[in-house]
Parts: C-alpha cells; structure tokens; sequence
C-alpha cells in the first residue's frame, strides 16, 4: 500500500489539539505529561492524538526509564513547507503583475485627470468648450 505521507500530515494537522501540540514541541521535546497539562482531556485521549501525530510521522516518540518523550519530526513539517512554498511564489506573481496593473490604471487615471485640467488651466472648463462649439455650430447654420 502506498502511503501519501504529505495527506497524512495535513490529516494530522486538521485537529487544533493536535496543531497545539506540535506548536509546543516546537520548543523542543516533551514527555506525554507535559504535553496534556494545558488541555482539559483525558491522558487516554492525548495518547491518542500523539499516536495519530506518530502515524503521520509528525513527531518521534522515545521511552526514557517510565516517562515517554515526544519530539517534533522536522522532515515532516519540512515537507510541508516545500510543498506550501510553491504555492506562495505562485501567488507572488499574481500579486506582482497585481501591483503592474494597478499602477498602470493610476497613471492613466492621472492622465485623465490631467487631459481636463489642461483646458481649465487654459482658462475654460470642459463645459465652457462645449458652450462655445455649440455656439460656432449655431452661428454656421444662420449664414
């Protein structure tokens, strides 16, 4: 059977117990004790969720004399972040050729902007130059 270790991951890191737990191993290994002080479960089910942790190979886990010590498996979360990685230059880009184009519609916009102030800096308004084509129009039809 093949196993697709990566969906695994993303399995074992869909539970937010479970994302907690890996989070505080972070800081570095920790016995099972350790690891369930702060959650209001039972030793049983932090077992649990440290054996599905284990299956998705997430963290080791190593029996020193009565204590047992999990540590964070970092290939594991390396995977996911190659994985992850292709998808944050993916979306680099589209922000980047994002950033073009909106520069692009501002220049034009001030563009714009600047085609109707040419004509009130020459002293008429956009309105005054349609008044007095109106106007030369009228007059050419009386002659």
């Amino acid at each position: 059977m093949v196993v697709d270790h990566l969906s695994a991951t993303f399995a074992a890191l869909s539970d937010p117990t479970r994302r907690l737990i890996v989070n505080r191993l972070t800081g570095g290994p920790a016995t099972v004790h350790e690891l369930a002080a702060p959650f209001s479960i039972s030793q049983q089910a932090i077992s649990k969720h440290l054996a599905y942790l284990k299956n998705a190979r997430l963290i080791e886990r190593q029996r020193h004399g009565r204590q047992n010590f999990c540590a964070l498996n970092p290939d594991a979360i390396r995977e996911v972040a190659e994985w992850a990685e292709g998808y944050r230059r993916f979306w680099e880009r589209n922000f980047q050729r994002l950033d073009v184009l909106l520069e692009e519609m501002k220049t034009r916009r001030g563009k714009a902007r600047l085609g109707g102030n040419a004509a009130r800096v020459a002293g008429e308004s956009v309105g005054a130059r349609v008044t007095k084509r109106q106007k030369q129009h009228t007059q050419k039809g009386k002659r």
